[in-house]
């Protein structure tokens, strides 16, 4: 073949080739155009309008703060949160931009030069690490409308929207705008929308007071928000923390001498989670949240519409004190590890629900494992083999939780015979809620121990000695220690826990050793109906049993109301009612709702009659079942307060007072099988107490609330003068017995005479074993 020919032949081979190259271009320029026009007119997914980008809208969590303006918690769909540029460091912003789009200030939504850079490296060159060439603000319209999948189209599709869109918000916003909404969309992993969310996350605190290597964690998390999470691949985040900063360098925004020094700090974060199981306060957190509920129900916004406690950014501020709620947490945690250890000791390897096996089969059958099953149309004993199968499962233990190996029926019974706990603390001036601790564990254990109903044992009784100084009774009045049998409540006797008798006791000594059968006579004496009528006024809602053991405390109350009936006595006769919410606001500021500091209420108990029981409750402290708040943990401020134990060691209480602070405690079982066998360890004084005094050392320690050890109570020398008495003597001559034996009557016509104003109402007494 000539060279003419094989020129002219290579002539036409090129010819053909640069028309199919050509037509190929051409027919892509025609697809690429079609497809800009077919997502630009909504084919795919709706295009946002200028007027929806004008009105964007993220949802935005709620935060609670407490009395000290800490960020305490969340109620949220998204856990984001909105920041102000002007708010943040400026070397976040410098490291953002030097990370993610160097060319930020100089484009108009597209970066055409990164845009080819990616295509020729991608499509051309196979080189997967050139990025995705998609500037901050394309980054932006995928942050606010995500993708949709379209098959082989979707990543043409999203990004054509993308860029349209980002053209779109460049003519709307300016660049601090911009800024401003990309890191308040951006995910930073673990559910954690936007900069606020992340800061507090990973650092516990503000982005304001982010250091310079700080934010380059964050921004660095950007690029893959699992693979550089610091708390999880610490060493990953910190290589990828340095890349941050070298790019701050590499365009001027640090020196080459500052990236020495800051690449040498070793990583570190203060990991802090506010999520609804997680974080400070959440049994708190969960009553808090159905007031707020309430309290909004009869708002509405500008527009009309209802506030949405989950997506419309307000900010509730509560009373709850977070330095409080801390020592709080800390004394339970303390307490209720060891409090564990001993009660497992003294089981012996045997599980409590031996006493009564039909109260554990009801506990298996109530719960969501087996419910589950059932709805399934598994049989009864299906579902129990099936609830015997191991699987990898979390437990809570006090040596952290546990993702173990282990069957969802031990996984149950192992939680059943954990014990429980309920401890809060008030401002009894005011009303404040200051702490509060509804059991041992939210994650695992939602039942809110400050709010459930249990018998309280003898702490009813400093109403039941309020009731009877109400009546004419003096505290150094004496009463026989004996046991009586009251034949009209099915012949129920009385009995003391120690098993003795004998001797007399001033009404302040009976209430100071908690001694059963006088308290009953006072009751008797007194009114069960007056009684039961102070315990309401007082601020107790719960219902009370017409008997002679309500003395003892066979009454279910929870321990907000007790505590908040003993606030009573700190006010000197005067109720106050508790408050949880000071203020809310919606996001912008404007008040929504405001509650003002509480004034003591009305007088239900003449000063003295409260100076008097303050007084005898002292002697609790001082003398009595209390005190080894003196005796072993050294207290020598002013305490008053009173223990609690029910029947068979079912529930321990302790509420105990300063002259500002009212703090109830209490711990039990779940269930009432969950329970001590001896009264050595099941009694308030051991079980419920030490709570107290845990909270107490940690309190006074801290230089900010000292001043708290050194208040003393306002008791009158002529209060005193009528205490003016011993506890106890051999000999005597009671009161109560001259008053039973009048007119030689017995004890029965005694009964019918001093109750024929109230309902009778039999029933199964219990005995305090204090």
């Amino acid at each position: 073949m000539s060279v003419k020919k094989q020129t002219a032949k290579s002539r036409s081979w090129r010819r053909l080739l640069f028309k199919v190259f050509f037509t190929g271009i051409l027919l892509c320029a025609i697809l690429l155009f079609s497809l800009i026009v077919l997502v630009r007119i909504g084919a795919f997914s709706k295009m946002p309008s200028y007027a929806d980008l004008k009105n964007i809208k993220n949802n935005t969590a709620t935060n609670i703060y407490s009395v000290d303006n800490t960020l305490v918690g969340r109620y949220y769909y998204q856990n984001r949160t909105n920041a102000r540029l002007g708010d943040l460091p400026e070397h976040l912003t410098k490291a953002l931009i030097a990370t993610e789009d160097v060319r930020f200030y100089q484009h108009t939504g597209v970066d055409f030069r990164s845009t080819l850079r990616v295509l020729v490296k991608t499509v051309i060159l196979f080189d997967r690490s050139a990025g995705g060439g998609s500037t901050i603000t394309q980054q932006l319209a995928k942050n606010l409308f995500g993708r949709s999948d379209h098959g082989f189209l979707t990543i043409p599709v999203a990004k054509i929207k993308e860029i349209l869109i980002a053209r779109r918000i460049e003519k709307l916003y300016s660049k601090d705008e911009i800024l401003e909404l990309y890191l308040n969309t951006v995910s930073f992993g673990e559910n954690t929308y936007g900069i606020e969310t992340a800061s507090i996350l990973f650092y516990n605190k503000e982005p304001s007071k982010l250091k310079i290597e700080e934010s380059a964690v964050l921004i660095g998390l950007l690029k893959a928000n699992t693979s550089y999470n610091p708390r999880m691949y610490k060493q990953a985040a910190q290589k990828r923390r340095n890349i941050v900063l070298s790019q701050m360098c590499k365009y001027g925004y640090i020196t080459h001498n500052e990236l020495d020094s800051l690449k040498t700090i070793p990583l570190s974060i203060r990991y802090k989670k506010l999520t609804y199981t997680e974080g400070p306060a959440p049994y708190f957190r969960e009553y808090l949240r159905k007031e707020c509920v309430e309290i909004l129900k009869g708002k509405k916004k500008p527009d009309g519409s209802s506030y949405n406690l989950y997506t419309d950014g307000l900010k509730v501020y509560t009373t709850l004190n977070a330095q409080m709620q801390d020592y709080l947490e800390a004394a339970v945690e303390s307490h209720m590890a060891k409090l564990q250890v001993t009660f497992d000791k003294e089981w012996k390897g045997k599980e409590p629900w031996i006493i009564n096996p039909k109260l554990a089969s009801l506990q298996i059958k109530q719960s969501k494992a087996y419910q589950s099953l059932i709805k399934k149309g598994l049989t009864e004993d299906e579902a129990i083999a099936a609830m015997k199968v191991p699987r990898q499962t979390e437990i809570f233990t006090w040596n952290g939780i546990q993702d173990t190996l282990i069957s969802p029926l031990d996984s149950l019974l192992h939680h059943f015979k954990t014990l429980q706990t309920g401890a809060m603390v008030m401002n009894g001036t005011n009303g404040d809620i200051l702490a509060w601790v509804g059991g041992v564990n939210y994650k695992f254990f939602k039942y809110d121990h400050v709010t459930a109903k249990r018998q309280t044992g003898s702490t009813i009784k400093p109403i039941v000695y309020a009731s009877a100084l109400r009546h004419g009774i003096k505290p150094c009045d004496f009463y026989e220690n004996d046991s009586l049998v009251y034949d009209q409540f099915d012949n129920w006797t009385p009995k003391n826990s120690d098993g003795g008798y004998g001797g007399f006791y001033s009404v302040k000594g009976a209430l100071a050793n908690s001694v059963n059968t006088i308290s009953v006579k006072l009751l008797m004496e007194t009114g069960i109906d007056s009684t039961i009528s102070l315990a309401h006024q007082m601020g107790i809602n719960s219902e009370l049993p017409e008997v002679p053991s309500l003395a003892l405390g066979t009454g279910e109350v929870s321990l907000y109301e007790m505590v908040n009936a003993y606030a009573t006595f700190l006010n000197y006769g005067q109720t106050i009612k508790p408050r949880i919410v000071r203020r809310i606001e919606d996001a912008n500021g404007n008040l929504l709702y405001a509650d003002n500091a509480h004034e003591p209420g009305d007088t239900v108990l003449e000063r003295q009659i409260t100076e008097t029981v303050l007084a005898m409750m002292q002697g609790v402290v001082d003398r009595g079942t209390a005190k080894s708040l003196r005796s072993i943990w050294k207290f020598e401020s002013d305490f008053v307060g009173k223990t609690g134990t029910t029947q068979h060691n079912t529930d321990a209480w302790f509420i105990g007072m300063t002259p500002k602070l009212v703090t109830g405690v209490w711990v039990g079982g779940d269930n009432p099988v969950v329970r001590f066998k001896t009264t050595t360890y099941g009694q308030g004084a051991y079980s419920a107490l030490p709570v107290f005094a845990n909270f107490y050392q940690k309190l006074y320690k801290d230089s900010k609330y000292a001043y708290l050890a050194n208040e003393k109570f306002s008791i009158s020398d002529s209060t005193m003068q009528l205490l003016d008495c011993d506890d106890f003597n051999e000999e005597g001559e009671s009161r109560g017995f001259e008053f039973f034996k009048k007119d030689e009557e017995s004890i029965g016509d005694f009964i019918k005479r001093i109750f024929k104003r109230n309902k009778r109402k039999k029933s199964n007494h219990e005995n305090d074993p204090e």
